[in-house]
């Protein structure tokens, strides 16, 4: 059985698609799956077990070219993509964007969503078969799982997170850099303060508060990572709060962040890739929602915690909002506290002990 999966991007969509590799094997053990993936975040598959081949596709080079050229490049990528024959095509992505893969393809069977679900409506003209999800596929991860399972039935539960593969010589090289750190012993706190829009942005305020209080927890080594000059700029600042405490992680390739992700003992960010990928990792997370809904894109599993910003307006799914400052700090410091110390004490931990009012062992009274 040859399959095609379309899940082109974003860093945290793909992960998030990851569970449908372990059910298609569950179906048949044989199965050669394919991923058609944009090539700046075709890394994140690079060496998974499960896939024979990554497609990569460069759509923003393709913009850069001369429109001849661009027609050039897409009908090369397009013919070469129609020899495969696959016999499934799941476009898991949903957009106008995969729907013109998914057209493309000379496949027996194009399995994608309904027209209520699909994101943009060009996209069901691309497949024959288009599922209509239930009210308990809400998490975005089910919804990828629904569309495959109902090509092929049969296969049982899966976890709704990776399965994602860490290089184990590039985790060698994560345990120098930490060593250099002088982290290579006790316990690991990765805070990534970026995201990729303005409304899922947690306040840089807190995030300073957050930073200077958890610097001071003995035994632990609180790591800052970055994507962007924007967010390096901003980690510098929670960095400086720390009264250097905390220590910037260089930037890295995607494989390179997936081991230190999964060295760490917990990881704390926004709806952002990082969070996803340490989930697909087994790492515990605590995670914080605005625009975005928790239920439907944050990690599920008692590893990990979800926040959402009590605003009334909140999943309102818009890049720009009037109220940006007052729901960047509608999520409190002390919350994000307590939910650290769930997770610590369930995994065995107690850096963040202490009752509602006081952390104890980090010699600090809560404001």
């Amino acid at each position: 059985m040859k399959i095609l999966i379309v899940k082109l991007s974003a860093l945290g969509d793909v992960i998030h698609a990851l569970p449908v590799l372990r059910y298609i094997k569950q179906v048949d053990s044989e199965a050669r799956i394919d991923w058609l993936v944009e090539d700046n975040f075709s890394a994140i598959l690079e060496g998974h077990p499960l896939i024979h081949r990554i497609v990569r596709v460069d759509t923003r080079a393709w913009r850069k070219l001369s429109f001849i050229a661009m027609l050039r490049e897409f009908r090369a990528f397009m013919q070469g993509l129609r020899r495969q024959r696959y016999d499934y095509v799941f476009d898991l992505q949903g957009n106008s964007k995969s729907g013109m893969f998914t057209l493309a393809c000379s496949a027996g069977k194009k399995y994608g969503f309904s027209l209520a679900q699909a994101r943009e409506w060009p996209n069901v003209l691309a497949t024959r078969h288009r599922v209509q999800l239930g009210p308990e596929e809400q998490h975005v991860a089910k919804r990828a799982l629904a569309v495959v399972r109902a090509a092929l039935p049969g296969g049982g539960e899966v976890p709704l997170s990776g399965p994602l593969q860490v290089d184990p010589k590039l985790a060698n090289l994560t345990d120098v850099r930490l060593k250099k750190f002088g982290l290579s012993h006790g316990r690991i706190i990765v805070l990534h303060y970026g995201t990729t829009w303005q409304t899922k942005l947690w306040s840089l305020s807190f995030w300073q508060q957050l930073a200077a209080k958890l610097s001071q927890c003995p035994d632990v080594g609180l790591i800052l990572t970055w994507g962007n000059d924007t967010e390096l700029k901003a980690v510098k600042e929670i960095q400086r709060s720390t009264q250097g405490r905390a220590f910037i992680w260089p930037r890295v390739s995607l494989p390179e962040l997936v081991t230190l992700l999964a060295r760490a003992d917990l990881v704390v960010g926004c709806d952002t890739g990082p969070v996803h990928i340490a989930a697909a990792v087994e790492t515990p997370t605590l995670s914080m929602y605005r625009a975005t809904d928790a239920l439907r894109n944050g990690p599920e599993g008692a590893k990990h915690i979800r926040l959402q910003a009590p605003m009334p307006c909140a999943k309102c799914l818009r890049k720009q909002c009037e109220y940006d400052a007052q729901c960047s700090t509608s999520i409190r410091v002390a919350d994000v506290l307590d939910a650290i110390r769930e997770i610590m004490t369930a995994s065995g931990e107690d850096c963040v002990a202490g009752n509602e009012n006081e952390v104890e062992s980090l010699g600090i009274i809560e404001e």
